[in-house]
């Protein structure tokens, strides 16, 4: 699979983060990133910082999404891989497969991707609600919209309502609700 001419390597990528959403709101920024040959979008608040795939520290029992946990500066932050989270096949890591790392509900969360695009913004013209299938054909529980970019469809994630999820109990406000993911 050929990489994207726009696909940066890491430190390219967390170069360009900038500051974040426009004083008026309605135009949003998004870190874009590819799984397979899909694009999405995570809001650009949420995103402390991009690293290069690193080892991590696998732990018993955990689901196969969750590859394991890093020492971030002090802080056991654990790592999901969002391709294998999707249900889509595992990707072989190179030298584009990155760690996006989050703040979500208080709490750091590390996703690995294929690579990282860019950071663009969206005006709220631009962002589509996502698509209404029958129940059970597709999950979107997890898709805030889809952002219209001249002829390419972004997808956009609601990352707290994924962290947060019953399958993953990755922040702070579900964990401390739910005594057995402790």
């Amino acid at each position: 699979m050929s990489q994207s001419p726009s696909t940066a390597p890491p430190e390219t990528a967390a170069a360009s983060i900038g500051p974040a959403a426009n004083a008026t709101g309605e135009d949003r920024e998004f870190l874009t990133f590819r799984l397979g040959d899909e694009e999405y979008g995570v809001d650009i608040l949420k995103v402390q910082e991009i690293r290069s795939y690193d080892t991590v520290t696998k732990l018993p029992a955990a689901p196969a999404f969750i590859k394991g946990v890093i020492n971030l500066r002090g802080t056991i932050v654990p790592i999901v891989d969002m391709r294998l989270r999707f249900e889509m096949e595992e990707a072989q890591y190179n030298e584009f497969t990155v760690m996006i790392m989050l703040n979500v509900n208080e709490r750091v969360v590390g996703l690995v991707v294929d690579g990282v695009s860019d950071v663009i913004t969206l005006a709220a013209e631009q962002i589509r609600p996502p698509p209404e299938i029958t129940a059970g054909a597709l999950d979107t529980r997890f898709i805030t919209g889809l952002g219209a970019i001249e002829e390419r469809l972004l997808i956009l994630v609601d990352i707290e309502g994924l962290m947060g999820s019953e399958g993953m109990a990755l922040t702070a406000e579900l964990s401390e609700s739910n005594p057995s993911t402790h």
